[in-house]
């Protein structure tokens, strides 16, 4: 009975903790769109109607911000789907063929359709590549505008959509819009801080690690390119009301900067911050009448002095949790007797297999040959010179790396070469040689991203924060805590990722790692850059892994490590297999003492 009140209590004490984080984060979204709408108040029907345009554009922002400071998406053409929204808006209404509101759900599945057309290069293209395609994409809309007379009425233009009553007057129409901002707002923020969002953090910052963790980079980005899309035709339909008559000119490349720099200046994987950056932007103008010809100009100079003063943008000044200073001579105690709660996993008690494996990069020949098993239960290590194929046999394992010739299979089925997202479903995880993590994201989070492909909800239900999504979030944030207390990092979890030291790092990722509850784990050389004590600490962590049933691939130069934890041993040289064995038996090899052991 005590137990059950001790539970109980700690259960309501959780709930009123979480409450109490989510009140103040809504805090300033809460302030933010409290002062908008008194606007109409205080105000003439000039700067009811300079707010109104604010609002429209942050609905725009706010899903291009999941694509731009997101994804890091270099997408700055999307004047073209605010462009797409208003004329498809004002011609279905104009023409009598649907009512004003179900003109605008056309609209927005038209913008969810060329949101993929728009996005689609960023499969291929990276960076600014990316970037010259969307503005590719703004001047095929602009021409197709101006050509198309007997729909868009060319360089004439088109009247804009009139709302009914109550939101034909221009107080009307601003509510409606900040409404649709508010809206717009919430439903950005369930995305970004659902599985969704940070697994598009983590293709942005370690595009590498989130493969290996399952998660499909193309899969994501699409669904996040429909939504953007949606909502900026969306917002175009609304930008063609408030225009009351549009042309091809009313969509210029200062929106597009706009809307791009309010994001740069708002500062990556924000909402608030980007939020800010549309209302100064648009404000900005305003209260720089008379050089109103210079907006790019003074967009572009706003820009730089945010890089040069504060580069993390607004997001980075407002973010003070992140200045108090980190406890020094912080110790590493991982807690492995905690492992068999997160590991609780039934074991196939298959092998995975290399057969023949060859790899070549142009003349030089990686791996050459070579057949490896590695077992569940049992730690294997893989060791030799720098340049004798160990990481390339991992990268070979884990999909990176589609061999000349050969097999990888696991229980005797073939993992497909070429594919490292398909890895996580097999129980495959791994560590990296140089820590794959995410800087801006906090510990914990970045732990949780070790859980995307164990959520069950959908990009809607998380939209819309239905009860799936908020299931996996509880799931995933209490699978991720008690990960970080199995490597004894729990005191750092709302700790910045980049604030951390070296050796925490090599932590954060094991516990990552142990978030898909692995059968095999591969490790990078772990024990890089640890003390004694923590090596130490590390190889019994190792060691009560594979006592688990998980079978563990350790590539290591510690060759104190390797000899004291591991059950077999491969040495490599030149890509091929020098010698195989026991710890015992490799000690006593001749060609392994003097190529590698120094004997």
């Amino acid at each position: 009975m005590k137990a059950d009140t001790r539970n109980a209590s700690i259960a309501a004490h959780e709930s009123e903790g979480s409450w109490r984080t989510t009140a103040m984060h809504a805090l300033p979204f809460v302030t933010v769109f409290g002062f908008a709408a008194i606007v109409p108040m205080v105000t003439n029907d000039y700067w009811a109607l300079i707010a109104t345009r604010a609002a429209i554009y942050w609905l725009l922002v706010s899903g291009l911000n999941l694509v731009v400071g997101f994804a890091g998406q270099l997408a700055i053409g999307y004047v073209a789907l605010l462009t797409l929204g208003a004329y498809t808006t004002s011609v279905l209404v104009s023409g009598n063929v649907m009512p004003l509101f179900a003109a605008f759900g056309v609209a927005a599945v038209f913008g969810a359709v060329f949101g993929v057309v728009v996005g689609l290069p960023a499969l291929r293209l990276r960076t600014f590549y990316f970037a010259m395609s969307t503005l590719g994409f703004a001047t095929i809309v602009t021409q197709i505008a101006l050509a198309w007379q007997s729909v868009t009425g060319g360089g004439i233009g088109i009247a804009g959509p009139e709302f009914p009553a109550p939101f034909n007057t221009t107080t009307g129409f601003f509510y409606f819009c900040l409404g649709c901002a508010v809206l717009g707002t919430w439903m950005t923020a369930n995305v970004a801080h659902s599985r969704f969002g940070r697994a598009l953090i983590a293709i942005r910052d370690a595009e590498v690690a989130t493969e290996s963790l399952g998660i499909s980079k193309p899969r994501m980005l699409v669904a996040i390119f429909v939504l953007a899309g949606a909502f900026a035709a969306f917002a175009g339909g609304l930008f063609a009301t408030l225009q009351t008559y549009i042309t091809p000119d009313a969509f210029s490349f200062d929106l597009s900067v706009l809307f791009f720099i309010a994001i740069l200046i708002g500062g990556r994987g924000s909402i608030l911050g980007p939020l800010l950056g549309t209302v100064i932007l648009t404000l900005l103008p305003e209260f720089a009448a008379p050089l109103a010809a210079w907006s790019t100009f003074l967009y572009a100079v706003l820009l730089l002095a945010v890089v040069l003063v504060a580069p993390g943008g607004i997001a980075a000044l407002l973010d003070f949790k992140n200045r108090r200073p980190l406890q020094t001579n912080r110790a590493i105690i991982p807690r492995p007797a905690l492992l068999p709660d997160i590991l609780s996993r039934e074991r196939a008690g298959a092998n995975i297999a290399l057969r023949g494996i060859t790899l070549s990069f142009g003349a030089v020949r990686a791996i050459d040959g070579l057949d490896l098993d590695i077992a569940p239960g049992r730690i294997h290590g893989l060791i030799g010179p720098n340049g004798s194929g160990k990481t390339t046999t991992l990268n070979v394992i884990s999909g990176y790396y589609a061999p000349q010739s050969g097999t990888v299979s696991l229980g005797g089925t073939a993992l497909e070469p070429g594919r490292p997202e398909t890895r996580a479903e097999h129980g495959i995880a791994r560590t990296f040689q140089t820590p794959r993590i995410v800087g801006e994201a906090s510990v914990l989070q970045n732990v949780m991203v070790g859980g995307t492909i164990a959520g069950q909800g959908t990009l809607v239900e998380s939209l819309l924060a239905l009860p799936r999504h908020r299931r996996d979030e509880r799931m995933l944030e209490d699978a991720a805590k008690l990960a970080l207390r199995v490597v004894g990092l729990e005191s750092l979890a709302p700790v910045r990722a980049d604030r951390l030291q070296h050796s925490e790092l090599r932590f954060l990722e094991i516990a990552r790692a142990l978030m898909l509850r692995p059968q095999f784990l591969m490790l990078d050389e772990p024990a890089a850059g640890l003390s004694v004590d923590e090596i130490a600490r590390l190889g019994e962590l190792i060691r009560e892994i594979s006592r688990q049933g998980v079978g563990v691939l350790l590539v290591e130069h510690h060759a104190d490590l390797i000899f004291d934890i591991c059950d077999q041993i491969t040495v490599l040289n030149l890509g091929r297999t020098l010698a195989a064995g026991t710890p015992s038996e490799i000690r006593q090899h001749k060609e392994v003492v003097s190529a590698y052991l120094g004997g």
